[in-house]
């Protein structure tokens, strides 16, 4: 039972200094990665990662991703769906571009490149919706912001299931196009069923109207979903992923009572605090834990590069995306700064990526490093900038 003390230190320390963080507007995750690395073997090796933790982690992360499921809008993008999937994609393609050449120019080798490439090309949307909830910009702007980081979620996905195809030794031609096929079905599959079930079935009533059974419900569909994607070749992640994203279209329902509405608000309400305050904190503190580099293995040049590589792929990406429907350029500048932030879902690839050997202790450090400056710089650049142009 000695990981029972091991957890309770650990969420103390990480509540108290994500208590700190907040006074100064600083993003929680930040603080339960430092958690781990000040109490972990990095600096004051106070505590190792163990099983227990490890498998408390992989399943906060399951967590994880069915929340960030549930709270996507599906229908965000449907207004501007050409200018977010294009201000998204050219996003990914710059960060991915930059952050792949930087890391082999180092001499990483070519599977290292390529991971941290796709690591790059993610964008946080908890990092995204944070600035948008703490900022007045327009409405079509807001739009196009959250659809695009949305869009770039969808595109992780499929990423993801490159990546796994790696670790696999798939990577060739055939194989590549039969996982691309197989990624293709799984979510057209998924989505054309939560059309049915969940925006238009009158039966599935049933389910709502207890909030208990709607509940199991949720937890149930998480893991068959998880299974059936590593059955596939996918990773667990991403079926997590998707039950949240398919339960959440019941926010499209027609409903004259608003009943599926009000439910899903109580269902992500009863899991916002179990999720929050206890599994999405032990993911990243187990992220904390297994960051242990030497100092030779932290290379200043390469997390500075890489840093300039992850701000500026999506600053030229999506500026230029914005340029192509004929956006000015202040408001290009401001979706290109907005999309720029880093957070849970490249930490989870990065966390996978060491685990499989794809990358080293020294590159998962700096990639770590450079998500978390990302995660921290992106709304105060985010807010300068927006400033600057309401003074002008």
């Amino acid at each position: 039972m000695e990981y029972m003390l091991d957890l309770s230190i650990l969420l103390v320390f990480a509540k108290t200094l994500e208590w700190l963080f907040e006074k100064k507007d600083v993003h929680p995750i930040l603080a339960h990665i430092l958690t781990g690395m000040i109490l972990g073997p990095f600096l004051l090796n106070v505590i190792s990662p163990s099983e227990p933790l490890k498998v408390l982690s992989e399943f906060g992360l399951l967590m994880m991703m069915l929340y960030m499921g549930l709270t996507s809008n599906f229908s965000s993008i449907a207004s501007n769906k050409a200018k977010a999937i294009t201000v998204a994609g050219l996003g990914v393609a710059f960060s991915f571009f930059l952050g792949f050449s930087t890391v082999y120019l180092f001499g990483k080798g070519l599977a290292a490149a390529i991971f941290v490439g796709v690591t790059l090309g993610n964008t946080a949307i908890e990092v995204t919706s944070g600035v948008l909830l703490k900022s007045r910009v327009g409405k079509e702007i807001s739009s196009i912001l959250m659809g695009a980081a949305f869009a770039d979620d969808i595109m992780a996905v499929y990423l993801i299931g490159i990546i796994t195809a790696m670790t696999q030794g798939e990577l060739a031609l055939f194989p590549l196009v039969v996982l691309t096929i197989k990624i293709a079905i799984f979510i057209a599959a998924v989505l054309l069923l939560s059309e049915y079930i969940f925006k238009r079935s009158v039966r599935f009533y049933g389910i709502l109207r207890n909030l208990n059974i709607f509940f199991t419900f949720t937890i149930i569909l998480t893991f068959f979903l998880a299974i059936v994607a590593e059955m596939v070749g996918l990773h667990q992640i991403i079926g997590a992923y998707l039950a949240g994203l398919t339960i959440s279209r019941l926010r499209e329902r027609r409903d004259p009572l608003v009943l599926s509405k009000i439910k899903l608000n109580e269902l992500i309400g009863d899991l916002q605090v179990v999720l929050t305050e206890f599994f999405m904190p032990l993911f990243f503190i187990y992220v904390g834990l297994m960051f242990n580099p030497s100092l030779n293995e932290l290379n200043v040049a390469l997390i500075v590069l890489l840093y300039l590589a992850a701000v500026l792929g999506k600053l030229l990406g999506c500026g230029l995306g914005m340029r192509a429907f004929g956006f000015d350029w202040k408001s290009a500048m401001l979706v290109g700064i907005g999309m720029g932030g880093r957070g849970s879902l490249d930490l989870a690839i990065l966390k996978f990526g060491i685990e499989e050997g794809l990358i080293d202790q020294g590159l998962f450090a700096t990639s770590v490093i450079v998500s978390m400056l990302t995660a921290v710089t992106t709304p105060q650049f985010f807010k300068l900038y927006l400033s600057r142009i309401r003074e002008e």
